[in-house]
């Protein structure tokens, strides 16, 4: 079974500039060409557009993708690789989560000392402009 480009998008649900945009970065094979130069995909292209697009949704960066690819297309090596990958995002997602922690705070901080007044004494436009009397 063979799919266009259009066809793969759908079956992958990835959009047709991001599946040329992996195939130019070497995620995703080039395709077979048809004699009028169409691409033609087959059913492992959606299975790795499956792949890619998960380990986007996971925040993984193109760079672990292809190493995690690499280790996919390489069934006999040791998973720890694959671990120290997930273990880095992990960590950087959890990074993040504190970030956005420390967010909520100061903004929870600056709704609640809200006033009804003027712009010259908003408390929300004093703490964006770091203003010594929002602290």
């Amino acid at each position: 079974m063979t799919l266009s480009i259009g066809q793969l998008a759908k079956a992958s649900d990835v959009k047709i500039p991001t599946i040329r945009f992996y195939e130019e970065i070497g995620l995703l094979p080039e395709p077979i060409r048809t004699a009028k130069d169409r691409r033609v995909y087959d059913k492992t292209a959606v299975r790795r557009l499956a792949f890619i697009r998960h380990a986007r949704q996971l925040g993984f960066s193109v760079e672990a993708i292809r190493n995690l690819l690499d280790l996919s297309d390489n069934p006999e090596r040791p998973c720890g690789e694959a671990n120290a990958l997930a273990s880095r995002q992990l960590d950087d997602v959890e990074a993040k989560i504190a970030q956005l922690e420390t967010l909520r705070v100061e903004l929870r901080r600056m709704v609640a000392a809200t006033c009804d007044g003027r712009a010259a004494d908003c408390r929300v436009i004093e703490a964006l402009a770091g203003s010594p009397a929002a602290a």
